[in-house]
């Protein structure tokens, strides 16, 4: 009796049809649905809804924007984004543009599905940043105000 497991041809294409699926559903992006004015998942009838496609992107977008980066231990370094760290600050509006387009690209380029991101337009006010932008993906654009 060995101590390895051993395989039969009919387990290696389990496995090989497990690790396939896996392969196909990474390339969906999937979230669960978000409700931003509520702060909370949406549900129906007590279970989560999952969205799929640019639906689910745009919720992974508004959720990693407002995610302060390097705060929450459940999270890697890479996910979240820095641009908090601009509100009441006196810099300049030239300054504080080219840092948030500093700190969108860092924060959403993570993301294998996003191309590239444009039309930032920052509206600043003294204690409130708000940016609308659009963001190029694979799947089509997506239109995003945080």
């Amino acid at each position: 009796m060995s101590i390895f497991p051993t395989f039969t041809d009919e387990d290696i294409k389990v496995i090989e049809e497990v690790e396939n699926e896996l392969n196909t559903n990474e390339e969906i992006p999937r979230e669960y649905a978000w409700d931003f004015q509520k702060n909370e998942f949406i549900l129906k009838d007590g279970k989560f809804i999952v969205v799929e496609g640019l639906e689910a992107l745009n919720i992974w977008i508004r959720k990693a924007l407002i995610t302060e980066r390097y705060r929450y231990l459940a999270y890697t370094t890479d996910y979240g984004s820095e641009i908090e760290s601009l509100v009441g600050k006196n810099y300049s509006k030239e300054l504080t543009k080219s840092e948030i387009k500093r700190f969108l690209k860092e924060a959403l380029e993570i993301n294998p599905h996003i191309k590239g991101i444009s039309d930032i337009d920052v509206l600043s006010y003294k204690d409130k940043i708000t940016v609308n932008f659009k963001v190029e993906t694979d799947l089509g654009e997506v239109k995003v105000s945080v």
